[in-house]
């Protein structure tokens, strides 16, 4: 398996990371975990939770897109080494994103989200 594939799995595998996260802070907040309509109760959440929530969302709405940029590099024929570097970065990129989400440093974490954008664009650019 190559590099940028094992850095989707990563990636694949980073929502649940951020959903157990946020189960932890509905647990917290409300004193148990409502299995019956978790969505509700998740919306409920305050703070961190409500961030934990939101990183959980991103992290399904970046996965698409890096899955794109992995497979259209991998069938172009692009450069491994360099789908291996952008794919590396972006791994970061998505570990460090929930991670900045539940710190409440907005900038910091919007300018890792356009680092690791940048990453897909470069997948998609090296294809070409």
């Amino acid at each position: 398996m190559t590099i940028p594939f094992q850095c989707l799995a990563v990636v694949a595998f980073l929502p649940y990371v951020c959903s157990w996260m946020g189960g932890y802070f509905r647990y917290r907040q409300f004193g148990r975990i409502d299995n019956k309509n978790p969505r509700r109760q998740a919306a409920a959440l305050e703070g961190a939770g409500a961030r934990a929530q939101a990183a959980q969302a991103n992290a399904w709405e970046a996965l698409p897109f890096f899955t794109a940029g992995v497979v259209v590099s991998h069938l172009s024929g692009a450069d491994p080494e360099t789908a291996a570097t952008l794919s590396i970065v972006f791994v970061a990129t998505r570990i460090l994103h929930p991670i900045l989400y539940l710190a409440d440093l907005d900038i910091v974490r919007s300018l890792v989200f356009v680092a690791g954008l940048g990453c897909v664009v470069g997948l998609f650019a090296i294809s070409a």
